[in-house]
């Protein structure tokens, strides 16, 4: 996933069983297609260039069944790991918040939610009958993903949509080498965890 023209969009497909979207470049162009393994006891996700599923361009897998404080791993198209996310189980009670660790195993990236109060209403809302239909419109999380000097590099939000189905990822600072696709790998896991958390 090289070369890509920010903004992003991840478009989730609501009408088939499985957890599965796609990623578009601000041309429109298909970027990746994110399909996540169903009956699985672990997360097994795989990433591919286009719906066909011809090529497989990469594979995230968690390291234990339950996911309060599991690791998820970054793998290539030869099952080579370079690096993983990592949910900050207690921390992420609140405001969610996740690190992205190189294949040296060194943090790389942290990602938090902006606004912990965004989640709290959205879920409080969208257990209300007919209510909960326009909590999608009314409140939209947001998160930063920042380098270890502080500096904010990317944004992701979720968009005014009905369950939830669009995000919307701008660039607001620099990445180096393979810094963009493990931030997109790491934002792809957080957003399938985040959506069933609602």
């Amino acid at each position: 996933m090289q070369e890509l023209k920010f903004p992003l969009r991840f478009s989730f497909k609501i009408t088939t069983l499985s957890n599965d979207f796609t990623a578009f470049d601000n041309t429109g162009r298909m970027v990746a297609y994110v399909r996540q393994k169903m009956f699985k006891f672990k997360e097994d996700i795989e990433i591919f260039s286009d719906e066909s599923r011809s090529n497989k361009l990469y594979s995230i897998k968690a390291d234990r069944w339950l996911d309060f404080s599991a690791a998820y791993s970054f793998y290539d198209d030869r099952g080579k790991e370079f690096g993983k996310i990592v949910r900050k189980g207690w921390k992420s009670l609140w405001k969610s918040e996740y690190e992205i660790i190189d294949g040296r195993g060194q943090k790389q990236f942290q990602i938090r939610e902006e606004n912990g109060w965004v989640k709290v209403m959205d879920g409080l809302l969208g257990e209300i009958p007919i209510l909960g239909l326009i909590s999608g419109y009314v409140f939209n999380p947001s998160y930063l993903v920042k380098n270890t000097r502080g500096e904010a590099v990317i944004r992701i939000k979720k968009d005014p949509s009905f369950w939830g189905k669009e995000f919307s990822i701008g660039k607001l600072g620099n990445m180096e080498g393979e810094d963009d696709d493990r931030i997109l790998l790491g934002l792809m896991m957080m957003i399938l965890l985040e959506r069933r958390r609602g």
